[in-house]
């Protein structure tokens, strides 16, 4: 009889316990309320939620646009390595036949992929052709051109430690009287975008704090409104979890909503952009265009807007829920 009272007193008790699956349910039922309610309540007020999400949109634009230019930059710039030449400028006493037989020289070197000779009387047309100064020229007594090697290294030897040696070794031949490596003007704009590139993440720090102090005191008002509400639940038994939940969701939304902004802003700025940038890339004859945001950047930002969003409104929310007690 008593193993009878105890098995029916044990069907009873996982009769009234509720499954895996409805716990689930529950659980996400109950999240879904509260999300969609947060929204509703944001809603009521329309003006105070766009201020505040236009206020995270352009703090988070900034940094934004500024690493998709910087990216574009690094795009353009990404083919000028192989591009660095280093360049001979033969003393004037240098005849032709000196300076046919150090290009034939250089092209034997296994350093050097390509040799270019650009005569005295070639160099003077080029100049003439591209400065429009051919009557000051013409009136001059003689050349002031000299001869001009252009040396490409090879892909092997590109880089910098390797092309300031080959220049080094060039400036040793008798008939050179100054040597250029154009390599340097690339080697300071990479460096230029590197102070860029750290500039935009110090930048991209600090305005997510700011972000993160306007969404926690947007956060902190929402609480000291709504203070008599959370005595009432607390004084029923509501824990602090589900008190939180409406307010971290409220972070989400105006996370969300700031990322969305922040989006739209970069994209005008970069369609604004694009046909200045065209035309100037025209006048240099490079069929280059700005690049816009891909996938992975938009959901980059997106990630980072609510994730600013919800830790602004835990910070606020896990600060201020402790001062608000029933007495």
């Amino acid at each position: 009889m008593k193993q009878h009272d105890d098995q029916f007193y044990q069907d009873v008790v996982n009769r009234d316990k509720p499954g895996l699956t409805t716990t689930l349910k529950t659980y996400f039922m109950r999240h879904a309320q509260v999300f969609f309610y947060s929204l509703g309540q944001l809603w009521r007020s329309p003006m105070s939620l766009f201020m505040t999400a236009a206020v995270i949109g352009i703090a988070l634009a900034l940094p934004t646009g500024l690493h998709i230019l910087l990216q574009n930059a690094q795009t353009v710039s990404g083919g000028w390595d192989g591009a660095a030449k280093i360049s001979l400028f033969l003393k004037k006493s240098t005849s032709d036949d000196q300076a046919q037989k150090l290009t034939n020289k250089l092209k034997s070197l296994v350093e050097i992929a390509e040799v270019e000779f650009i005569s005295r009387e070639k160099g003077l047309a080029e100049f003439k052709d591209r400065t429009g100064y051919g009557d000051a020229i013409t009136a001059l007594d003689d050349n002031p051109i000299p001869h001009l090697i252009v040396v490409t290294p090879s892909l092997q030897h590109s880089n910098a430690e390797q092309m300031e040696a080959l220049a080094k070794q060039m400036r040793t031949y008798k008939e050179v009287e100054f040597v250029q490596l154009d390599q340097e003007w690339v080697q300071r704009l990479y460096a230029i975008m590197d102070i860029v590139s750290q500039a935009v993440i110090i930048l991209g720090f600090m305005i997510s704090l700011a972000v993160l102090l306007v969404v926690g005191n947007t956060i902190r008002l929402a609480i000291q409104n709504r203070r008599d509400e959370i005595v009432i639940v607390k004084l029923i038994g509501g824990t602090d979890a589900f008190i939180r939940r409406p307010f971290l969701y409220t972070g989400f939304w105006y996370g969300l909503i700031g990322g969305l902004i922040a989006l739209i802003l970069v994209y005008i700025a970069l369609l604004l952009m694009s046909s200045p940038v065209e035309r100037l890339a025209g006048l240099y004859q490079a069929p280059f265009s700005l690049h816009k945001m891909d996938f992975g950047t938009i959901i980059t930002i997106l990630g980072l807007s609510i994730g600013l969003g919800l830790g602004g409104s835990w910070l606020a929310v896990g600060r201020h829920l402790r001062e608000i007690e029933p007495h």
